[in-house]
This record gives C-alpha cells, sequence and structure tokens, in this order.
C-alpha cells in the first residue's frame, strides 16, 4: 500500500508541476509576442508594463544593448545566460533580489531598426508553493490511510483467522484416545467452514478407522486365544495320557488347529497387505476365463458339484493371485452353505462393460439386514454352529477387499431359493481417481 500510495503522489506531484509550469510559460510567451508585436510596428515604448504573474522584461537589439525594459530592469544590462535547465536558458537574476525560480521565455522580432530580442521573466513562486502544499498533504494523507488501511487490514485479517486458530488450536489438543471431539464450527458460509467441516469429516473417518482397528485387534485375539487354549489343552493331555491311540487323536487334533491357525495367520497378514494396498492396482492382464476354470479344477472333488458358465474370453487388470484368492473365498463359502449345487458364472455387463463374476449357491438366502453384516471381519450369522463348518469370518472380507483393491465392487443379490454373490471388475484400467472422490470403502 505505501509503494502505490508513493507511486501514486509523485505521479500526482510531475502531472501538477508540468501544468502549473505550462500555464507560467504561457501567459510569459503572451506578453512576450504582445511587446514583439508593438516592437514591429514601431510603437515600443522605452518603459514596459508587467502583466500579472510576470517578473520583468527586457528587449534587446543585435548589438547586446537594452532597448527597453521593464521598471525593476531600467538602466541594468541586458541579461546573460548562464547555463541551460529542462531545455530552457537560466539567468542569474540574485541582483534583482529574485531567489525563487524563473521561467524565462525568449523571442526574436524583426523590426524596422533590426532584429530584436525580448525576454520575459515569469514567477514560478506559485507553481513552488502549489507543489509544496500538495506534497504535505500528500504526505498526511497517505501517512492517514495508511494508518487506516493497517489498522482495518489488521483487525479483518484477525477477525477472520480467529477461527482458523480455534481449528488449530483445537486439531493440536486432539489426542490418539479422544479423536471424538471436533473442531468448533463457524458457522459462516464461506473457505474456513468449509475447512471446519473438511476436518471433521476427517476426524470421524479416523474415529471410525480408530474403532475398527481396536474390534479388529480385539477380535483377532479372541479368536488366536480360542485355537490356542484347545492346541495346549491337547497336548499337555496328549503327554500325560497313557493311551498311544488317545494320544494319536490328540495330536492329529492339535495339528488341525495348528493349521486353523495358520490359515487364521495368513487371513490376518492378507488383510494387511489389502490395507496397505489403498488403491495401488496392478496393471497386469490377468485372463479372468481361464483364471475361473484353473481355481475350479485345482480344488478337486467338492462336497456340492460346481456348474462354471463362461464366455470365450474376459481380461481384467489386476494381481492373479488375489483374484484367485477372491474365487476361492467365495467357492468356499457356497461350498459351505449350498445344499445340492454351486454355479460360478462369468460374463460382461453391455453397458458398463465392467466384467461380471457370479457365485451361487442354492444354500438358504441372506436376510437384507444381513448382507452387509456378513463382509465385517469375524461376523457370523449364525453363533450356534460350529467353527470349523463356520469359518473364520475372514473370507467375505477379504473377498470384498480384494474387489475394492481393484476398483471393483463385492454385494449380495437377490435371489429366490438362493444366494448369489456378484463381483464386478473394471476391464481398462484407470489412470487415477476423479478429482475430489474418495477410495473405496473397504470396511
Amino acid at each position: 500500500m505505501a509503494v502505490v500510495l508513493l507511486a501514486a503522489s509523485a505521479a500526482v506531484l510531475v502531472l501538477l508541476r508540468v501544468n502549473l509550469e505550462h500555464t507560467v510559460e504561457t501567459g510569459a510567451r503572451e506578453q512576450a509576442l504582445v511587446v514583439a508585436r508593438l516592437a514591429a510596428e514601431g510603437h515600443l515604448p522605452g518603459q514596459l508594463p508587467l502583466d500579472h504573474g510576470t517578473d520583468f522584461v527586457q528587449v534587446v537589439d543585435a548589438d547586446g544593448r537594452v532597448v527597453a525594459a521593464s521598471q525593476n530592469l531600467s538602466g541594468r544590462p541586458a541579461l546573460a545566460p548562464t547555463g541551460t535547465a529542462d531545455g530552457h536558458d537560466t539567468y542569474n537574476l540574485g541582483d534583482l533580489g529574485e531567489e525563487h525560480h524563473q521561467r524565462v521565455t525568449t523571442v526574436t522580432t524583426t523590426t524596422p531598426a533590426g532584429p530584436l530580442t525580448i525576454r520575459v521573466g515569469a514567477s514560478l513562486r506559485t507553481a513552488d508553493t502549489a507543489e509544496d502544499l500538495t506534497t504535505v498533504a500528500l504526505a498526511a494523507l497517505s501517512g492517514l490511510l495508511l494508518l487506516t488501511v493497517g489498522a482495518l487490514t489488521w483487525r479483518a485479517a484477525g477477525h477472520a483467522l480467529r477461527p482458523v486458530e480455534a481449528i488449530r488450536a483445537e486439531v493440536a489438543a486432539i489426542g490418539d484416545r479422544d479423536l471424538d471431539r471436533r473442531v468448533p464450527d463457524p458457522r459462516s458460509d464461506d473457505e474456513i467452514a468449509r475447512l471446519a467441516d473438511t476436518m471433521n469429516a476427517m476426524l470421524e473417518r479416523l474415529e471410525a478407522a480408530g474403532a475398527r482397528q481396536r474390534r479388529f485387534i480385539a477380535d483377532a485375539s479372541h479368536e488366536l486365544r480360542s485355537p490356542l487354549a484347545v492346541l495346549r489343552t491337547q497336548l499337555e493331555v496328549a503327554i500325560k495320557h497313557p493311551d498311544p491311540g488317545v494320544r494319536a487323536d490328540l495330536v492329529e487334533g492339535a495339528l488341525q488347529d495348528t493349521e486353523r491357525l495358520q490359515s487364521l495367520a495368513t487371513d490376518l497378514l492378507l488383510l494387511a497387505r489389502l490395507d496397505a494396498a489403498g488403491n495401488e492396482r496392478s496393471a497386469e492382464a490377468v485372463d479372468l476365463t481361464e483364471l475361473v476354470h484353473t481355481t475350479v479344477r485345482t480344488r478337486g472333488a467338492e462336497r456340492h458339484p460346481v456348474t462354471v458358465r463362461t464366455p470365450a474370453e474376459v481380461t481384467v487388470p489386476g494381481n492373479p493371485l488375489w483374484l484367485g484368492r477372491l474365487l476361492t473365498n467365495l467357492l468356499d463359502n457356497a461350498q459351505r452353505h449350498a445344499r445340492h449345487g454351486v454355479t460360478v458364472h462369468l460374463d460382461t455387463d453391455g453397458t458398463s462393460g465392467r466384467a461380471v463374476l457370479d457365485v451361487t449357491n442354492d444354500g438358504p438366502p441372506i436376510a437384507p439386514d444381513d448382507r452387509e453384516k456378513i463382509f465385517e471381519r469375524f461376523a457370523r450369522l449364525d453363533d450356534a454352529r460350529s467353527r470349523d463348518d463356520g469359518g473364520t469370518g475372514l473370507g467375505l472380507p477379504i473377498a470384498r477387499d480384494i474387489a475394492a483393491v481393484h476398483g471393483g465392487s463385492l454385494t449380495v443379490l437377490d435371489a429366490p431359493g438362493a444366494t448369489t454373490f456378484r463381483t464386478t471388475l473394471p476391464t481398462a484400467l484407470p489412470t487415477a481417481l476423479p478429482t475430489g472422490q474418495a477410495p473405496p470403502d473397504r470396511r
């Protein structure tokens, strides 16, 4: 603001000076032309009158003799220039007692007696006074304006940033154990209010993520504690039991529990890797048709027959090991709940162009209220069934996470007398998420 005011003030002073000097010079030239006209007509008096704003007049012939002059230069020799300034000759007027600035205008004319040079001096006292007064006024007004703008800016900025400071202080006070706190809402419709909303939304996501993590750790601890306790009991009994047959059965049971623990640890590790993967997607082309046939064929004999219906070829970008694990988990779940058979159907959606993989079993349908619960980690709809039949409760959550990492989805469809798990996957790898789109919720 100070730089702008300084530049504007300098421009005003320059324009004012130029305008005033032009006015003075115009008046002096007009009087010089009047004297020149009188000299040309032969009516030039010996003593010349002065107009308003004119300090002196002097007429000199070609030999340097003074022909006529104003009263204040009467009897004085011709003025001799002492130099040039601003394109005009300068004269020493100290003998006249004129210490202020002067503008001397020179006009040459031809008369019957020969050429004459007419010099008219006009005072710049008025221009100097006006410039001085304007400089003082501009300095005072600029200082006052600068102080006013500074005070208003300080107050406005402080008022505008007060909510930001409140948000910062609240965020700084939030620890890892009190994520239920929220930043204050300024209750305005501006960028700061949107910042507060964004911060509160982020805190809600952090609180939900922390709650899911704590619940996951608690569930994982519970799931690990039960087979470990059984395994220890079996081994302790096996050591002390005298019957070799019973001991062999106990060791075999301990081996089964060890395999269950190994499977659970593998699932937990895969979940951690999926959480770390985020939105990173593999660009490897996977022949989903061949993957379906290979996965079903390598499973060997099943409790219920599996029928596969696929088109000639469906290719998707992704990780073949993870996609194979997705199909394996869906088949395990279908085999667990089917009555007579399982159907795997792979096709391409003609509208969206996405790959659609349906795994259907003819078991009891899932209630609408439970269709999201089954995708929660360690969730089991039938608490009374055995753990051997019910699994670890991680198969479907892992399958949904794998689908989400590949940019797809896993849902349960309405089907009369059956349950269908539908997986949709993009057939082309997206370059990036659209601006402002949040990553998929892979709870």
